[in-house]
């Protein structure tokens, strides 16, 4: 499922409006380290000392199970995010040319759905995996999108008045939790 939702994200990125402005290297980096360590525990367990191994879960059906459907549901919603923001996406907190604010389909939910999908589908794979390593995975992502969500509004709330009003009458992450 990540290699196919990967794929999309692929294709997709090629179809955006020129940047305005970007978010400096820096910056940047503050939420992409904890990404890349959610992604090196995720993939290379033989990296990792042998205790991000254990299992938190006991192997069964029902939690891996749980899980893949998870994967499923939250890499769903995501993609919907993402072809719903269309050509004001970016992989970096950027400003396009002619940027719009989305308020519509996932993003009438909450301000952030791509990381609220990707945070699903992690907490999904951690499931599957059912080792302290997916664990500690789904935290650095959790940081490393707390972070990248900073930047993001300030910088919406810097070219769109309205995001204000946005904010207050939309969740973050968690519909319904403000």
């Amino acid at each position: 499922m990540w290699l196919v939702w990967a794929a999309f994200w692929t294709v997709a990125a090629r179809r955006t409006k020129p940047a305005r402005w970007r978010e400096s290297v820096g910056s940047r980096t503050l939420h992409v380290v904890p990404l890349l360590a959610c992604a090196v525990l995720l993939v290379a367990p033989h990296w990792l000392p042998p205790i991000l191994s254990a299992r938190v879960v006991s192997a069964g059906r029902l939690i891996p199970l749980l899980g893949a459907v998870m994967v499923a549901v939250g890499l769903g919603f995501a993609a919907w995010a993402r072809a719903h923001l269309g050509q004001n996406w970016s992989g970096i907190v950027t400003v396009k040319e002619d940027h719009a604010l989305v308020r519509t389909g996932p993003y009438r939910a909450v301000r952030h759905p791509i990381y609220t999908g990707l945070l699903l589908a992690l907490t999904g794979t951690a499931m599957a995996i059912g080792e302290w390593r997916g664990v500690l995975a789904v935290i650095c992502a959790l940081i490393g999108f707390l972070r990248k969500i900073q930047v993001e509004e300030k910088r919406m709330s810097e070219n769109f008045p309205e995001y204000s009003r946005y904010r207050q009458q939309t969740a973050a992450l968690i519909p319904l939790l403000y």
